[in-house]
């Protein structure tokens, strides 16, 4: 891109274009920042904070406006986010975007049930924090949340995360492994009961451990929707404490999360329904009580 001199600030730092204000407001509502009647703040506000006019404001509101991102535009009050089209609720999107929006729906119901099946709980946990938030700012207040999560017994030979050269007797990939799921249950664990103190909602998280590695990881919201994504595994290298891990891993924040609702039509009630009774029968027969220590 060319820097003219309207581009650059009085510090001599360049300043955002309009194309580049769109995109930033584009992220925060696809990351759920931003949710459908939500209103954006001023424009004032904006061009303060992306050290900008209010013209490059306002030309950034047009080019989301004509891409539909934005509804109620006039002068009197700033836009709201404009719902999705029903269709593009359903478009897969990775899912460290997808999930947290979703979540949040579930969350507005008076009874939450929540059952995922995952390889360590990164990715919920950090989609949790949407809904958790949402219930601190008072938009929702659920009566109770129950939450199960599956995850592979620490006792197994992993399919993946493994090292390139074979496990030997020290097999730090797999300990490392262990560590993140373990902190990442202990996070979630704190972050859904402290909810009981703060507002009285009766929670409930359970875990279970899984005698096999997952091959997707999948999440049931209230027992009206499937979201599931497939683990891509790949090679990659990770620097520790002593050295480099050579593995053979998956990063499943990265992968299209693909919808299931029971409202659309029989195909996808049934892909819900045999999803839940898939999880609840590993649930209770070849599972057994989760080990952190």
């Amino acid at each position: 891109m060319v820097v003219t001199q309207e581009n650059v600030a009085v510090n001599g730092s360049r300043r955002l274009s309009p194309q580049e204000i769109a995109d930033a407001l584009r992220d925060r509502i696809r990351a759920g920042e931003l949710k459908a009647g939500d209103r954006l703040p001023t424009q004032a506000e904006l061009a303060e904070e992306f050290g900008v006019e209010r013209g490059t404001v306002r030309q950034a509101l047009r080019a989301l406006q004509d891409d539909g991102l934005l509804s109620n535009v006039s002068k009197g009050s700033p836009p709201r986010i404009a719902e999705p089209p029903a269709s593009a609720r359903n478009e897969p999107q990775t899912t460290m975007v997808g999930l947290a929006p979703r979540l949040a729906d579930a969350f507005s119901a008076p009874h939450v049930r929540v059952d995922a099946a995952c390889l360590t709980a990164e990715t919920l946990m950090l989609a949790l924090g949407e809904p958790v938030r949402q219930i601190h700012e008072g938009r929702i207040l659920p009566e109770s949340i129950d939450v199960r999560i599956l995850l592979p017994s620490r006792d197994i030979n992993l399919a993946f995360p493994v090292p390139v050269d074979g496990r030997g007797d020290d097999d730090p990939v797999h300990e490392r492994w262990l560590a993140q799921r373990n902190a990442q249950v202990h996070v979630l664990q704190h972050n859904l009961r402290a909810l009981r103190s703060s507002h009285g909602i009766d929670v409930r998280v359970a875990f279970r451990a899984l005698p096999f590695t997952p091959p997707v990881k999948l999440y049931l919201l209230n027992g009206v929707e499937a979201l599931i994504a497939y683990y891509m595994v790949m090679r990659r290298e990770e620097e520790v404490a002593d050295g480099m891990l050579d593995m053979y891993d998956a990063v499943g924040s990265e992968s299209l999360l693909f919808s299931f609702e029971k409202r659309t039509g029989q195909r996808d009630a049934a892909f819900v329904e045999q999803s839940q009774k898939w999880f609840d029968a590993l649930w209770e027969t070849i599972t057994t009580d989760l080990t952190l220590s």
